[in-house]
């Protein structure tokens, strides 16, 4: 197989895992993030990245998104919202932070493979990617050509830019207005 074959591939294997994400699921998660006081997004490795740019896109917004971890991300606390982006459900630091998260009365909201994780089991809204991953095989999820979590991390990225066409619709932002905060010192 060429390039071309691959891309269109990759492509297809993109449209079945957005496609098959629910609904219900996708209206619970941008209702959570669209009434939190403050989101904060956690996520290790490449899906850790992926929630960067969530968070990076709530800011244009013009909503309080941080990254966990950050040396500038404030106290999470009571109003608030912890979105965990894992594959697997499982990662030990991001249950960690999942359970002090909801100690401290904030909400919990995963995106994952496997909605009956340890996270999953904690979390106030649960969206599921269906995309294989060594870390979390099920059966009935498709194949995929590329590598590890590629499927399932390139999916996350465009579900959560997804999720910011949602709000910039609740909310009457445009590209125009989210670009007026986009950073100016590069």
């Amino acid at each position: 197989m060429g390039y071309a074959e691959d891309a269109m591939t990759v492509a297809k294997e993109l449209r079945s895992t957005l496609s098959s994400i629910s609904p219900e699921e996708v209206n619970a998660f941008v209702d959570l993030i669209d009434g939190a006081d403050e989101v904060f997004v956690n996520g290790a490795g490449r899906s850790g990245y992926m929630g960067r740019a969530f968070a990076m896109r709530l800011v244009h917004m013009g909503m309080r998104g941080y990254v966990v971890g950050d040396t500038t991300t404030p106290n999470i606390k009571e109003g608030d919202v912890l979105v965990v982006c894992s594959g697997s459900g499982e990662t030990e630091s991001l249950v960690c932070n999942a359970r002090k998260a909801k100690g401290l009365n904030a909400k919990v909201a995963l995106v994952t493979i496997n909605p009956g994780s340890t996270i999953g089991k904690l979390a106030d809204a649960v969206v599921e990617i269906s995309a294989p991953s060594p870390k979390s095989a099920k059966p009935g999820q498709i194949h995929s050509i590329q590598p590890e979590g590629s499927l399932f991390e390139q999916s996350l990225l465009l579900f959560l830019d997804l999720v910011i066409i949602q709000l910039m619709k609740r909310h009457g932002q445009t590209t125009e207005t989210m670009f007026g905060r986009h950073a100016n010192l590069e």
